[in-house]
């Protein structure tokens, strides 16, 4: 399953994709955590301390090398060089899957250890001084579009993605990509807002999207956040001394946090997996073939020197029977 954490900043996205993580791994599912955000912080949300976030690799430095892996030997596309983002895999394409070692994952994952089990964790990387002035973040993002486009993940297998705040995403077609996106909201004004964004956005995309209430203090937030968003929010979330404790850097063991945040994260998941069954593979190409095309004609086919929409393979469905291409 394919998801993705989202919300204004501040609003303790990382921190709850970070304790969904810590939740899947528990229960032993394979996980992939990828850090999608300008500001990175997923790393040490999961416990790692400053310099081994700071040692993590960065995606948007290895894209030559994620390209080169995802082409594989498919006729469509003549180069590395001439794939973007959006680029849709075709016969021959290399297919990623959450369970396997691949050269993608020997370059920019890395294992983390948490309570029960390991994660996978990968990172766009940070925007840096370097980048100011001369760069767009979305040309970091763009690596993490590029996986998620290629990659072949079954029930009980997750990818968690920490989302950039806001409703930045919608600048490419990533918002598309994601079995349910979690939108973490806070019972303010402010905090529906992103909600209230995100959702005309997405309206004609099919997003299967939950608001999950964070820093949920008593029943009048709770009603707030019902009136703001109705049936969008799946659950809750109040104060946790574990996640206060986490914050610090003293974290208890993960079986020690309290029961109804436990539910919540349980929530989640069943949330998460009941989208499994909904999943439609060909209305999920044509959403990539979209954007694609949107895509080459805004940018792409200038900055190649290539026409981008021979790349669509238009007999290719990205669906489970396929097998990975070496």
């Amino acid at each position: 399953m394919k998801i993705a954490f989202v919300g204004k900043g501040g609003s303790g996205k990382t921190t709850l994709s970070s304790l969904f993580i810590r939740h899947l791994t528990a229960v032993g599912a394979p996980v992939v955590a990828i850090d999608a955000d300008i500001n990175q912080h997923l790393g040490a949300a999961l416990g790692l301390d400053e310099d081994e976030a700071a040692a993590l690799p960065s995606m948007g430095e290895r894209l030559g090398l994620i390209k080169d892996c995802l082409r594989g030997s498919n006729p469509r596309i003549a180069s590395a060089e001439t794939m973007i983002k959006t680029t849709p895999p075709g016969e021959g394409s290399r297919l990623l899957r959450v369970r396997e070692d691949n050269p993608v994952y020997d370059a920019c994952a890395r294992p983390v250890e948490l309570d029960g089990g390991t994660a996978r964790l990968m990172v766009t990387g940070p925007f840096t001084d370097a980048d100011l002035g001369v760069s767009c973040y979305h040309s970091k993002t763009g690596a993490v579009e590029l996986c998620l486009n290629h990659l072949m993940d079954g029930r009980g297998e997750y990818v968690v993605v920490d989302m950039t705040a806001g409703s930045d995403s919608f600048a490419s077609g990533m918002f598309t990509r994601f079995d349910i996106t979690f939108l973490v909201a806070e019972s303010t004004r402010k905090g529906v807002s992103v909600y209230r964004q995100y959702k005309e956005y997405a309206r004609d995309f099919d997003i299967a999207l939950k608001v999950v209430g964070n820093k949920v203090q008593g029943p009048d937030d709770l009603d707030f956040l019902r009136a703001e968003v109705g049936d969008d929010l799946l659950v809750s979330v109040g104060h946790s001394d574990w996640v206060r404790a986490m914050e610090k850097g003293r974290p208890s063991r993960f079986e020690v946090l309290e029961n109804a945040n436990r539910r919540c994260l349980h929530a989640l998941q069943v949330a998460a997996d009941a989208t499994y069954e909904l999943r439609d593979p060909e209305r999920y190409m044509r959403q990539m073939v979209h954007f694609h095309l949107k895509n080459a004609a805004s940018w792409g086919n200038e900055r190649t020197g290539t026409d981008l929409a021979a790349q669509i393979d238009p007999g290719f469905v990205l669906g489970e029977g396929l097998a990975a291409t070496v």
